[in-house]
């Protein structure tokens, strides 16, 4: 648990002149990383680029059935320049995160994740999570399934933004869902759906 809940402003996003289809074209699944930190500046564009706030009426850098948004994100840091190691919960609205656990836990979510090595090698790991009721309020039992196909998006954006930062990164779905919650301190409201190591590749 955290001794107090940090608060971290992030950098504002910046916007590069890359060709969208060369990202698509060089985007892979990358599954060994450097053990090397990434900036404050990188990990505030990967979250913008996932769940970011693009207008004033609070519309997302991905489509969101309803506008509803379900989705929760945090980041699992373990080298991030000028960050302590811990868990962040991520809010779009602010830019911000909020530290809400102390201490690498890289290596126990690798456990987690049926032991694969590249979610502790990662400089940092992002959980896609999502509080269903947001979308079943509305829509019933298919908001769940609106719930995951925001998440492909959301998944897909991390991806493109990290070939756009030199970074690479690789979805995971295999995981004990208990135990990541367990690890990350979601709420019982709460579900993981997805992990994504990113760092820099071998």
């Amino acid at each position: 648990m955290a001794s107090e809940q940090q608060e971290v402003k992030l950098p504002e996003p910046l916007f590069s002149e890359q060709s969208f289809e060369r990202l698509l074209q060089q985007r892979r699944s990358v599954r060994e990383f450097r053990d090397t930190a990434l900036s404050l500046q990188q990990l505030g564009q990967l979250l913008w680029a996932a769940q970011g706030i693009t207008n004033s009426q609070g519309y997302r850098t991905a489509p969101s059935a309803g506008a509803l948004y379900p989705l929760e994100l945090y980041a699992v840091i373990g080298k991030v320049e000028g960050l302590a190691a811990g868990i962040y919960h991520y809010f779009p609205d602010q830019h911000k995160l909020v530290n809400t656990t102390d201490g690498d836990l890289r290596k126990r979510l690798s456990q987690a994740a049926l032991r694969q090595p590249w979610v502790e090698q990662a400089s940092l790991v992002i959980l896609i999570a999502a509080k269903y009721a947001r979308t079943t309020r509305k829509y019933g039992k298919r908001g769940i399934r609106y719930a995951h196909i925001e998440s492909g998006s959301v998944a897909q954006n991390v991806y493109l933004q990290a070939q756009a930062l030199g970074l690479a990164t690789v979805i995971v779905g295999a995981f004990d869902d208990t135990d990541v919650a367990d690890i990350v301190r979601l709420s019982d409201d709460v579900e993981p759906l997805i992990l994504m190591p990113v760092g820099y590749s071998q």
